[in-house]
């Protein structure tokens, strides 16, 4: 249905286990043990530019191409093409599914799943040469805004499916792979999933123990080993799955390296376990999937052989954009049922919503679900326009996201009070169902740590870069005088980062309280580069501290943008979303002022070290150490 409608309106640890730990989160790291020779020009292609915002935030320097103005990644026809699709999507969740009903019976029903095929839900960005509906990243985000307001379980079943399931074989897919698989998974009624993770092997995905063995006659692998905790694991047929190889490097030595392979239930010895019992998302099936001696052809391997970590996180890295819209329905949802009860209720002879306290509530829910949803088409957009350095910004997408819907949801059952509390109305199954996106797809711990020492790493190049400028300054003089003029305005408070320029007149003064954030925050980074270097990787309180300021930053950066093109269009909202914005950035910038104090203050350093002390001892006991009050 969606398809025909679509097509009408077209026509019209220890350092060297953080290391690893880094490693597997990034695809760009994800390669051979170089040689020192390769490592200086790995440097070296560190040290140029790139267009993330945030990488070049660790060095100080507003790159303001991906973030002014605003994206507008959708033509007018793209628009209406989308604009299709809104109505049907919206019948079926108020008509068809029953999302309290889902989460009751831990599975959806047939006829539901039905539906959906035929709404052609399950290939949204198939291009349609496939059978697809061939939306863009911004086009497929405003479907999940809908989704996210109705049902985050059946949210997984569609998301684990093509987010991540089959989305190896849309980025990496040879021509004759993408021939054989698009169509079945998106109009011949074949689920996909992705399978990544095994009992040892969460966030480190370099311990998987997964192995395919390569053929004597090398036609095919014999893939052995099960995965845990996967999407979809009990309905799929088609599987993305990672395993251990046996690679030939370049030198010819022989070394395990991860391969990515197309695997079908119907190579035999794929099964399953039963549907895990979860705490939320009950009507997504949750599976351990086992391989016994499964047989894949050679031409079922994704990319190249040893490529699996690049294919695993740019599949990751390029879907958790998708998170931050569809939580942005989320949110929306929760503001909808907070507003309505508040204007409704009255307690001691006056409305909820005239009390101080019930207004903040709401206010910084509004204010939350207005940066996410910024951020979340800040990405996309850029994504859709071609750019290819977003990985720090849609892991800040998915890590504010998941935090942001959990608190919007949170105080929405506080306003409520009991009535939240109740099943009916239906805040509880989207608490329960809203606690594991802070888990899954990279863990907000992991991507915290990502974001920040990715970052330090890009920084830590320039200042290597700098440093061979020293020691040739006469050829390097325009580097030197750019660098030492950046620092002196910074440091006396005659310059340094001026975002006033970038927007629109009347958000100056918020203008600049970002921009004094970004002057605040890179020096931080390079005082921690200067006292700890390489051993910044040990000292997670900080890292923290700085990962939430860089958050801090690019979401206020990105309210400014998207407020400045509606104060700049005249849109009906703008003036509301100049209030949501103002109130931002005092915020933001406070936390960020608060959070590198921090980093620099003796005595929150001291206090880091007996939060380690204080963990160690409970580790060690298993338990509370203190005896009771009554020593009894």
């Amino acid at each position: 249905m969606l398809r025909v409608i679509g097509q009408v309106a077209k026509s019209s640890k220890s350092v060297n286990g953080q290391k690893e730990l880094i490693r597997c989160l990034s695809a760009a790291q994800a390669q051979p043990q170089k040689t020192k020779k390769e490592e200086k020009q790995a440097l070296r292609e560190k040290a140029k530019h790139n267009q993330s915002f945030v990488h070049n935030l660790f060095r100080g320097q507003v790159e303001h191409s991906q973030v002014f103005p605003y994206p507008i990644a959708l033509n007018q026809e793209q628009t209406e093409y989308v604009s299709a699709f809104i109505d049907p999507v919206t019948k079926f969740f108020s008509e068809v599914n029953d999302a309290n009903k889902n989460d009751m019976n831990a599975e959806v029903d047939e006829n539901t799943l039905e539906s959906l095929w035929e709404l052609g839900a399950f290939g949204l960005q198939v291009p349609q040469e496939y059978g697809g509906l061939e939306l863009n990243n911004t086009q497929f985000g405003r479907m999940g805004e809908i989704i996210g307001m109705h049902d985050l379980g059946l949210g997984i079943v569609i998301g684990a499916h093509q987010s991540i399931g089959f989305k190896g074989i849309l980025l990496y897919g040879t021509k004759e792979q993408k021939e054989k698989y698009l169509p079945k998974v998106s109009t011949g009624k074949t689920y996909a999933a992705f399978a990544l993770t095994e009992p040892s092997a969460g966030s480190d995905a370099a311990s998987i123990k997964c192995r395919a063995v390569k053929s004597s006659d090398g036609k095919h692998y014999i893939l052995n080993g099960s995965k845990i905790w996967i999407s979809n694991g009990g309905i799929a047929d088609i599987m993305t799955v990672f395993a251990q190889t046996e690679v030939t490097d370049e030198n010819g030595q022989k070394k395990d390296k991860v391969t990515a392979f197309i695997v079908e239930r119907g190579f035999g010895g794929v099964t399953n376990g039963p549907p895990e019992k979860k705490m939320g998302i009950k009507c997504s099936n949750t599976a351990e999937v086992y391989f016994e001696d499964v047989k894949i052809p050679v031409e079922n391997i994704l990319a190249k052989e040893g490529e699996g970590f690049k294919v695993a996180m740019n599949i990751l890295n390029s879907g958790r954009f998708g998170m931050g819209m569809t939580l942005g329905g989320t949110m929306r949802l929760c503001i909808q049922k907070a507003s309505e009860h508040a204007t409704q209720r009255t307690q001691f002879g006056k409305k909820l919503d005239s009390y101080g306290g019930i207004q903040e509530k709401l206010a910084r829910m509004a204010c939350i679900q207005y940066v996410n949803q910024s951020i979340a088409y800040m990405v996309a957009g850029n994504m859709d326009l071609g750019s290819n350095d977003y990985h720090l910004e849609a892991a800040i997408s998915k890590v504010f996201a998941s935090e942001g819907a959990w608190y919007a949801c949170d105080e929405a059952i506080q306003i409520l009070g009991g009535m939240g509390f109740m099943r009916d109305t239906g805040l509880e199954r989207f608490l329960r169902d809203l606690r594991i996106f802070r888990i899954f797809e990279g863990t907000n711990d992991i991507l915290r740590l990502f974001v920040a020492l990715t970052g330090i790493q890009y920084a830590g190049s320039h200042l290597k870069e700098l440093q061979r400028a020293f020691q040739n300054p006469a050829t390097n003089l325009g580097i030197i005088f750019k660098e030492a003029q950046k620092r002196a305005g910074s440091y006396i408070g005659l310059g340094g980062v001026d975002m006033t320029g970038l927007v629109e007149p009347s958000l100056k003064d918020s203008a600049k309280l970002c921009g004094e954030s970004i002057d605040m925050f890179s020096r931080a980074v390079e005082s921690l580069l200067i006292k700890y270097g390489k051993r910044i990787v040990d000292e997670q309180f900080l890292l923290n501290r700085l990962a939430d300021s860089a958050i801090d930053v690019y979401a206020m950066t990105c309210a400014l943008s998207r407020c400045s093109r509606s104060l700049k269009a005249n849109l009906p909202s703008a003036d509301h979303e100049k209030l949501m914005t103002e109130t931002w950035c005092v915020e933001a910038s406070d936390r960020v002022r608060i959070n590198l104090r921090k980093i620099h203050s003796a005595d929150f350093n001291e206090n880091y070290k007996r939060m380690s002390l204080i963990s160690k001892n409970i580790c060690e006991n298993h338990d509370i150490v203190q005896t009771n009050p009554i020593g009894v």
